[in-house]
Formats: structure tokens, sequence, C-alpha cells
């Protein structure tokens, strides 16, 4: 042992002397006994973690012969008692919490084992009605002051006083030692009678009842749980009365059982023996059955034990390892004393009318506000269930219990169920403890049910309509009806103990029998139904567009406009776009333009009209679908243009509802569920039990039939006769374990009593062999569990050529043949290293989808799994990088930074191939950009006036492309990026030799921008002055930094003025931002706008001219103007003759469509003079200001264009060129 510790306990041993003395009864302590008590609650804050000082103390027995003395005689000296029991608060918490957990390691397993027996040694000193009386006393002079009179000394001295007696209750039994048997006093009981006869009781019921008290709820609710450890409803309710006339049925049943049982184990032991005896037992072959060689076994016993012969016979029992070994029991209830009894038995009828509804609601309200500790709601759950049967069994009083009698208790319970189920899946080192508070939850779950039941069967009306009303909602949620087949389906007896399956078989039962009642008296019972959407990604099939020819549009657009001349009223409260899309609201009128054309294809006029309508109130700019005073004639006319107009469609995804089959795919992602009504069927809600995950768990509750309840065996045998005659699914039991377990029911010498069990299985056995006769395979079907597509096969006949299948007879699945069956395995195998969508077009059957032939490969046995067979995502699928790979990744970055695509570059140099969201993720993560946007692709500049003029068509391909500018990063996009590049490119050749034609990416950018004078001028107008010269000298600042120091480094803008905070939280001014090309915070570590690194010190000087109210100069626009040119001397000639361009051809366009608004156009004219208001010159961004209201009035649109002097914005997604 080390110095240090020897000196501590030293100095523990001396501190333990300077308290004090006992002689006799009294305790004599000494001058510094205060002192001394608080430097041993200071030791214990700094003790180990093999927590030495407890157990030194525990050894010293400091509890027993210092501190309850000390408490008992000067309980007058406040500080004293206070100190006092602070440490013994201390002292008597759990060993858990004092470790942790119960440790592992062998020698912190004998300190945590040494710390319990110094707790249970403080238990049984704590047994005394003088140590109580104290307790009580003490705690009863706080609460008979008033709430303005406490001070906070007194409240904590109350919680410690309560937490104390809640580790004393705490504590746990020693059987070793106290070995006693049912109706003897424990430990436990005696403290239980100590807290009785010192009135401790009635305190804990009056801080449950009180309402100026409602902050020890926990607390109390904590006590009267661990009060009630021990014991049972039925056995408090029969505490004190005479047994009944049905308990003595009972016991006269089980003991006749057991009679008969052993009368015939006598006669059984009684044939076996001989008539005489004989030293020789015998040497026999036994014939047919081989030994380890070659040889018959030769048998040396009689003749009566060969029928328990077998090879295993001297073998050494195979060890289970502990992951595959059945979980252990809970430890089983023992009776106290009926002294005890009958005083808990009157705390409970008390607390049940004076304290229960106010305590739950107390605690469920802390529960939800989340206002407890971790996992609290286990003492709710386990009052809930056990006062509420004492009070099914003690003269039931729905009132009494009317707190918990709600749908929002079921819910709260069957969240809890599903919580510690997903718990128990993944916090594997404590399953143990997540199964015993789900078993908790399912006692509640029943006990809610038998509540119910009991309600049902009262003479009072009032009580049955309140049942009623509660079993409708609980039978009309899916979650509550379905919660059963989930939980039979996910039982694992290695985690689950077997009284966890009891209860679950029985609350099923009781379940089943009340939803069948119901639906008895009811012809028409409406449930709720669920159905998953789910995304599913559709290579094959593509959506269907309507036939589009030149003849079918003509003769769909007679029966339009026939059917809108006849119409009178419009489909009303069409909305024509979604406000829970991500899509912004301006980018989603070309899917309404969509919409409208969707409609007309589909001869449905009248709701085209009313979405068109709708379109042109929400997107009223630039009169896209006309304006707001046009004409029915013209209208008609917009509608045969949108029809004929080759429209940008998108390829999404589709969504399909489905129910869940029994294949599971992994591309398939929960997108929604769809919640319905349809109307319940009991016998097709019954047929969701037959599967075999949920039959094994009965079979396994009937292998302990001996022990088993006669109800459990009931419950068991109902549910199996559901199964095999009430659904005529009985081969559902054919195998091999469950004959077994027939065959040991069927041999039992008791087998009497179990009359039920013996006359089922008797049914099962004929009924098999029944079938066996029709079907030679039947045998060999026992040795596998079978679903109920297997079931009818067996039963009704295998498929053959040309006949259906019986799994298949719904009409839905058409059936394999046995050619289908040889053709598709011989192309698998020739393909099994490919998708399964290589095999589909190979079939001779065309019509199979992906979905029949993974199911039959299953079936077929050629895979084992459907997860083997699912979709290769997009991507290689490589996450991992190396470090060779990093620095080659760096290497290409810094060779491709200055190039127009520098993504696309890297992705044609890089060895290991990989998407382009994993090679975006990793250049961010390695610090090499700052955000996606720098990886965009630089598009080349136009000179000015080279792209004016462009008609409707460029329009039209322009909102095509737009999904692949925005998205160039989608996190599914293909690894192979050289022909996305190429075609590029190529696009970009083809636009340079046309001149009508603008780029893609000017186009989608002019078509949103806003125009930032009039941001400027609304901003003024609102006061914001002082902020605009704020960001005016920030810029102005950067762009003299950058030239000194040639570095571009991004500035945050920090607002240190209350103005500029202000402005900083004004979306007008942050919208203004934007345009200027600010960047906003990438993510939460950052919380200020910045300026970006990527503009150049003539750009921020140009933004912040920008900002000045009013018109800017015309020298600093002409001169920005020719900074931006490819060119600079050609600029202003260049910018001239684009002018004169451009005005040349908006003239001709509109003088044309004025002449024929139809001819030529493939979208409607409205649309071309939306896109002509918004066109730029040039790619510098100079906006002209053409005059936006020609339409068909025949205003004089060829009169001279006024030029707006020239505003500049900053494009945040493109560079500068060098």
């Amino acid at each position: 042992m080390s110095s240090d510790l020897i000196k501590m306990n030293c100095e523990i041993l001396a501190t333990c002397s300077a308290l004090g003395y006992l002689e006799g009864d009294n305790y004599h302590k000494e001058t510094d006994c205060l002192e001394s008590v608080k430097d041993l609650i200071r030791y214990l804050r700094h003790e180990d973690d093999s927590r030495d000082v407890r157990r030194q103390l525990g050894a010293s027995q400091i509890l027993q012969n210092d501190l309850l003395p000390l408490i008992v005689q000067f309980r007058q000296d406040k500080t004293l008692f206070d100190a006092c029991i602070r440490l013994m608060v201390n002292l008597t918490q759990p060993a858990v919490l004092c470790f942790g957990k119960v440790p592992d390691d062998p020698v912190f397993t004998h300190h945590f084992m040494e710390v319990t027996s110094h707790l249970q040694a403080y238990k049984e000193a704590f047994a005394s009605e003088r140590v109580f009386g104290i307790l009580s006393e003490t705690l009863y002079n706080f609460l008979q002051l008033d709430w303005e009179q406490r001070q906070e000394e007194d409240n904590l001295l109350i919680e410690r006083i309560l937490l104390l007696v809640r580790n004393i209750l705490h504590v746990p039994a020693d059987p070793c030692e106290e070995k006693k048997v049912d109706d003897d006093a424990s430990i436990h009981d005696k403290v239980l009678w100590a807290i009785h006869m010192s009135g401790f009781d009635d305190l804990v019921k009056f801080l449950a009842s009180a309402q100026s008290e409602q902050q020890w709820s926990m607390h109390v609710l904590e006590i009267i749980s661990l009060m009630f450890r021990d014991q049972t409803a039925e056995l408090l309710v029969s505490a004190g009365h005479s047994r009944s006339a049905e308990e003595k049925q009972r016991d006269l049943q089980e003991l006749e059982a057991l009679r008969q049982k052993e009368n015939a184990e006598k006669r059984s032991r009684t044939l076996q023996r001989g008539t005489r005896h004989s030293r020789f037992g015998g040497c026999f072959v036994v014939q047919g059955l081989k030994a380890i060689g070659d040889k018959d076994v030769i048998y040396h016993r009689r003749l009566h034990k060969f029928k328990s012969y077998t090879h295993d016979e001297g073998k050494a029992v195979r060890r289970v390892p502990k992951r595959n070994q059945r979980a252990s029991e809970c430890k089983e209830q023992r009776r106290s004393a009926l002294n005890v009894r009958l005083f808990l038995r009157e705390f409970c009828v008390d607390f049940l009318e004076n304290c229960y509804n106010r305590l739950m609601y107390l605690v469920k309200e802390n529960l939800i506000r989340e206002q407890s500790q971790q996992h609290d709601e286990t003492y709710y759950l386990w009052a809930l269930s056990f006062f509420m049967a004492f009070n099914r069994g003690n003269n039931f009083r729905a009132d009494l219990v009317s707190e918990t009698m709600s749908i929002r208790a079921f819910h709260f319970i069957e969240r809890n169920i599903t919580n510690y189920y997903e718990m128990l899946l993944t916090d594997r080192k404590e399953a143990t403890s997540w199964s015993r508070r789900m078993h908790l939850a399912l006692k509640a779950y029943q006990e809610l049910l038998l509540t119910v039941n009991e309600m049902d069967r009262s003479h009072d009306e009032g009580i049955r309509q309140s049942s009623n009303v509660l079993k409708s909602n609980i039978f009309y949620m899916m979650e509550f009806r379905e919660i059963f087949l989930t939980l039979l389906r996910k039982y694992d007896e290695t985690k689950q103990p077997g009284t966890y399956l009891k209860d679950l078989v029985e609350t099923t039962h009781l379940f089943l029998r009340m939803l069948e009642r119901f639906c008895k008296g009811r012809k028409n019972l409406v449930v709720q139904r669920k159905r998953v959407k789910r995304k599913k990604s559709h290579n094959r099939k593509k959506q269907s567009v309507a036939e589009t020819s030149p003849e079918a549009l003509a003769e769909t657009w007679k029966i339009v406009e026939e059917e809108l001349r006849l119409s009178e009223s419009l489909t009303g409260s069409i909305i024509p776009f979604d406000a829970t899309s991500k899509i912004p609201l301006e980018e989603q009128r070309i899917e309404a333009m969509v919409r409208v054309q969707d409609a007309l294809l589909a001869h449905t006029g009248p709701e085209a009209l009313a979405l068109l309508r709708a379109a042109r109130s929400v997107w009223p700019d630039g009169n896209v679908f006309g304006s707001p005073d046009v004409e029915p004639e013209e209208e008609l006319e917009l509608l045969k243009e949108i029809l004929h107009a080759n429209l940008p469609r998108s390829t999404a995804e589709t969504l399909v509802e489905e129910e869940d089959d029994g294949i599971e795919f992994e591309e398939e992602e929960l997108e929604s569920i769809q919640v319905s009504e349809t109307e319940f069927n009991f016998k097709d809600f019954i047929k969701k039990f037959a599967n075999p995950s949920i039959v094994r768990p009965y079979i396994l509750m009937l292998r302990t039939y001996s022990k088993n309840t006669p109800h459990t065996n009931h419950c068991v045998v109902r549910m199996l006769h559901r199964l095999a005659v009430d659904l005529k699914m009985d081969a559902l039991l054919f195998q091999l374990s469950v004959f077994h377990l027939f065959n040991k029911i069927l041999s039992d010498p008791a087998a009497e009593a179990y009359k039920e069990l013996v006359t089922f299985a008797k049914f099962v056995v004929n009924r098999f062999f029944s079938v066996a006769a029709q079907n030679n395979k039947a045998f060999v079907e026992l040795l596998f569990w079978k679903n109920v597509g297997a079931v009818r096969e067996m039963t009704e006949g295998y498929s053959k050529d040309g006949c259906v299948r019986a799994s298949e007879r719904n009409g839905k699945k058409p059936a394999w043949s046995e050619e289908e069956e040889e053709e598709l395995r011989k192309l698998y195998m020739e393909h099994r290293d490919s998708d399964v969508e290589t095999l589909l077009p190979l079939l001779s059957n065309s019509s199979r989808t992906r979905r029949q032939v993974v199911t039959q490969l299953v079936r077929m046995g050629l895979v084992d799994n459907a997860k083997e067979l699912k979709k290769q995502k997009k991507g290689t699928g490589i996450v991992l990088w190396t470090e060779d790979q990093e620095e080659e990744l760096q290497m290409l970055f810094e060779e491709f930074k200055d190039s127009e695509d520098v993504l696309g570059n890297i992705m044609k140099k890089l060895t290991a191939k990989r998407s382009r969201a994993r090679v975006v993720d990793k250049l961010l993560s390695m610090g090499l950009v700052s955000e996606r946007r720098e990886l965009y692709k630089r598009r080349r500049r136009r000179a000015p006036g080279k792209s004016s003029g462009a008609g409707m068509e460029e329009f039209l391909s322009g909102l095509k492309q737009d999904d692949s500018v925005d998205g160039h990063y989608d996190d599914e996009e293909d690894d192979d990026e050289s022909g996305d590049s190429e075609e590029d490119e190529e696009q970009e050749r083809e636009n340079s030799q046309n001149v009508g034609k603008r780029s893609q990416s000017s186009h989608v950018r002019v078509a949103g921008r806003a125009d930032v004078g009039a941001i400027v001028n609304s901003l003024v107008q609102e006061g914001m002055s002082g902020p605009l010269m704020w960001i005016q000298n920030c810029l102005n600042k950067t762009a003299n930094d950058r030239e000194d120091d040639g570095l571009s480094q991004p500035v945050p803008l920090v607002p240190l003025a209350e103005e500029n905070e202000e402005a900083m939280e004004n979306k007008t001014f942050l919208k203004l931002l934007g345009k200027l090309g600010m960047r906003a915070p990438a993510n939460e570590q950052e919380s200020f706008w910045r300026i970006s690194e990527k503009m150049s010190p003539l750009q921020l000087r140009s933004a912040a001219a920008a900002l000045t109210p009013g018109e800017g100069k015309a020298e600093s626009s002409e001169e920005l103007d020719g900074s931006n040119g490819p060119a600079e001397g050609a600029g202003d000639e260049r910018g001239a003759s684009g002018e004169q361009r451009a005005q040349a051809l908006r003239a001709l366009l509109l003088a044309r469509k004025r002449k024929n608004p139809t001819k030529d156009s493939g979208v409607p004219a409205s649309v071309f003079f939306f896109t002509e208001q918004n066109k730029l010159d040039s790619s510098t961004t100079v906006n002209m200001d053409v005059d936006a209201g020609a339409d068909s009035d025949g205003e004089d649109i060829s009169a001279p264009v006024k030029r707006r002097r020239k505003m500049v914005l900053i494009d945040d997604e493109e560079e500068e060129e060098d």
C-alpha cells in the first residue's frame, strides 16, 4: 500500500475519532464534531475510482455508531443535523451511481460488492422507528411553514431527507443473509414498518396531494415505487381477506394436476421395474443403428431404458455462447409479512382516493417538458400499471384513475415502447436494462387494456360509453392495432426474458378478444390506414408523354377549344406553385406553364384556363401568362401557343405508392406517409399473424407449458387455433420442432390437466397426415418454417406449366413457367457480375419488372437476399482518401486553379476515379476552396451587343438548361464527366457562331437580376444612408488594401454601430449585399457577411459607386464598360454597333408579332415580350430601358429607345478574366 493511501487512511481514522463516542445509548460528541463531519464530506468528494473512502467509512460503521446517534440526540443543533444528513445522503447513494455501472474488472467488482454490503448494513441500521421518527418530525416542522416563510436551506434539507429515504429503500436485499420465506419479515419489511409507525407514509401522501408541494412529485413517486418493490397488486388486494371460491377452485386444480403427474410417474417406474432381480443387465445388438464404425450399436443396459438412448450420451455438453444464451428472468416476487401487507393496502386505498390523479398529472407534465432526469418515465409506467391493477381488483372505480385513462396515455406508452426497442438494438451493452424498461412499458399497456375491458363490464352507462369511445380511438389508430405484430415479430429470446413473452402473449390475446367483440356489434368499422410513399428511380420505365405530333395536337386543340367555348364555369382554387418546394417561386413559373400544357393534353380545358389565370396573378411581371386586361380570344390564342410550344420537362423521379412487401429494396427511400381510411375486416387483420416470425414466439411459450398458468396456455392455443382453424392455415404448424413439442405433450403423464393442448395437438397431427396422403413432399416440408405462399402450395399443389401459383392468384403477378425459370437461370449465370437491369431486356417476357425478377431469383435460390442485388449507387463508392491521393488532388488543383473549368480538368487527370461530389467535398475539407461556387465553370465573355435580339426559341432553350447550370454538383452525378465538358465546349462553340443567341449562364443570371439602383433608393428612403455609406467605405478600403498588398482574402463585415446591426437584419439590405457580390456566412462557424476574395479592386470600386443614391456617373460606367470588354480599344465601337443592332432586331420582331402573333413562334407572344424586356445588350450587365408596355394595343414601339445610364452589378458566380 502506498504512503499516500496510508496517510489518507490515518486522516480518515483521526477524523472519525474526532466525532465523539457512544457510551451505552448516549452519544458524547467532541468539540470538533461539526468540522469533522464537514471534513468527511470533503474526503468523499475527492475519493478515487475504487471508492476507497466510502469503503473505509463503511468498514468503520460510522453511520451506525456515530451519525445516527448524532441526529437522534442532537436534532436541535440545526447545523450539525444538516451536515449529518448531507453525509448520510452521500454514503447511502446506490453503488451503481458510485461506479457508473456494474464493473467488469474483477478488482472493481470486488469493490462494488463491498460497497453493496456496506449499504445493506446501513439499511438494517435504519430499520428503527426512532430514526424515522426524527426524520418525520423534522420534515413535518418544515412542511408546517408557509411557502413565504421557508428559507432556501429549509428546502434543501427537505430534499435531502427525501433523498436519504429513497437511498435506503433502494438498497437491494441480500438473499444469502436473509433467507426469509413468505409471510416472514425481511429487512425491507422492517424499514417499511418503521416508516409506517413513524408517520412518514402520511407525510408522503401529503406531499403527493398538496398543491404547494408539487416540486417534490418525482421524489415522492420514487419513494412510493421503492416501497412497493417486492409487492404485487393481487397480493395486496387479497391481504386480510379470506380466499374466494374461485381461488380455492384454482388451487384444487393445480393440486390435482400435480397428483396426477406424480401417480403417472409412479406407474411408469413400476412398469419399468423387472419381475426379478438380475445383476446382469443384459447385452443387446441394435440392428439398423450404426455405431461410430460400420457395425451395429451394442446396448449394455436394460431394454426399458432404450427409449431414452441417444448417441450424445457421455459427450461433454456443448457450451452455449454468451450472446446466444437466453435472457435471465427477473427475480420472483415474495410475500411480505401480513401486517406490512395490510398497511400497504391501506396506503394504496388512500393514495388512489386522494393523490393518484394529481401526482400522475404532475409527473406526466415534468416528463413531457423534460424537467426530470433520465429514465424517470419508468417510475411513471410502474405506478400506472401497479395502482390501476390494484384499483381493478379492489372494487373498481373508474374515476380514481381517470388521469391515466386517455388516448394520450396510450400514445405515451406506445412511443416509449418504440424508443426502448430502438435503444435495445443500438445500445447492446445495456440491452438488459432496455429490455426491462420495455417490459415495464408493455405491462402498463396491458393494464390500460384491462382497465378499458373492466369499464366495458361496468353497470354505469356513462362508463360503458367512455369505454366505447376509448376502444373506437384505440382500434382506429394503426399504431395501436399493429404494435403487437411488431413486438411479436421482433422478439429476441437472447435479450428479452420469458416473462416478457408471457405478458406479450396475454396482452395480444386480450386485445384481439376486445377487437373481435367490438367488431361483432358493428357492420362497418372504419379505421386508419397508412401507405408509404417511396421514391424509386426508374431507369427503364419513362413517364409516358402524350403524343405530340402536329396532327394529334391539332385534334387536341379542337376538342379543348370546343370545351372552353361551351364551358361556363372554371375550376376554382387552383394554386399554380408549390409553397413547400425548395425551388424559388420565380423559378416555378416554367413548371406552371408545363402544367398548363399537361392540362391541355389531357383535354381538360377549363382547368388549363383556370391555371393560366392563377399563374398570371402570381407572376404578373413581363406578361408571361398574358396581360391583366387580356381578351378571351387572346387567351385562347395564348393557350394554343402553349399547347404547340416545346416546353422543357424535368426528369424528376416519380413517387410510387406501395404497401410494404416481403422483400425490401435498398434503393427505395422513405419519402412520406399517406394516411387514409378504410373499412376494417377482422379476419384480414388476423391474416397478418400468419407469419413464421410470429408463430415462433408462441411455440417458444408453449415449450414451458408445464410451468405456464392455464390462462397463458389458453392464450397460446387460442392464437394457434385462429391460424389453423379460422384461417385454415394449419400447415403453418407443420414443422419438426412443433411436432416434437406435440409429442412431448401427448406423452406427458399429466396430459389430462392440459386437455385443450392435447386436443389441438391431435387436430394438427391428423391434418398433417391427411395432407401427407396427397403430397408426398410433406415430410420434407417438416424441416422448414413456411410462409403463406408455401402453405398454400403445400396444401393446394405446387405450380405447374400453364397454372397460376397459389401465392400469385390475385392476378397481379404472372407466374413463372419452367422455361422462363430456366431462361432466367441461364441469363443470371452468364451475367452474374452485372446488374439486374442488364437481364431485363434479354428476357423473352418483356413485361417482367425488376422487383419480379429479384423476387424470382431469391425464390430460386440463386441469391440469398434481395439486398445482394440492390442497385449500385452512382459513384465509385470510394470514401477514404489516401495521403498520395490527397497530394495528387492538391497538385492538380494548383495546376488548374486558373483554368476555366477547374473541376473538369481535375476529374480528367485524377487517377482514382471519383464522383464530382466526392472531389468537391474533399477540396472543401482540405481548405483549397472556401465554397462550391469557386469550382463552377467560368463562361467565356461575349463582346457587347452580340447577344441582343434573341427570340422565343432561345428563351425556351435557355430554360431547358437551367438545371445543368444550377446543379453542377449534385450528389448523384455520374463519375464520367469528360463527356459533359466536351458537350459544354461544343455548346459554347455553337453559341459563339449564332449571333442571335446568348450564352446559357448569362441568360440565367440576367433572368433573375434585380435593379440595384431601385434597391439603393428604397433603402435611402427607409433611412439607411449610414449603413450604405459604411458598406461603401468598406469596399473602397478593401480595394485600396488589395492594390497595395496584392493579396485577396475574405474581409468580414463587422457591424459595430447600432444602425449597422439593424441593417444587417434587414432582408432588403442583405439582398443588396448579395447582388454586390458579398458572401453570406457559409456555416454555423461564421457569423458575419464577407467581401469575396474573388472581387478585384476595380469591381470593388464599381460596387461602391453603385451604392450612391440616384443615377450613377456615366463616366465611371463607361470606364468599367471598356475595362470589361475583351479588347479595350474596340469597346465603344462594339457597344454602339451592338446597341443599333439590338434596336433594329427588336423593332423587326415586334412588328412581326403585331402583324402575325402566332406565326413561327413556339411560345406565347407574351413570353417574347417578357424575354425582350429583360434582355441585356452585353455580358457587362448593362440594363436597357425597353418599353415593357408594348402589347397588342398597337402602341408605337419603333420610337427611339431612351438609354438609361449604366449600373454595374457584380456577379458572385463569375471571376474576372486575366
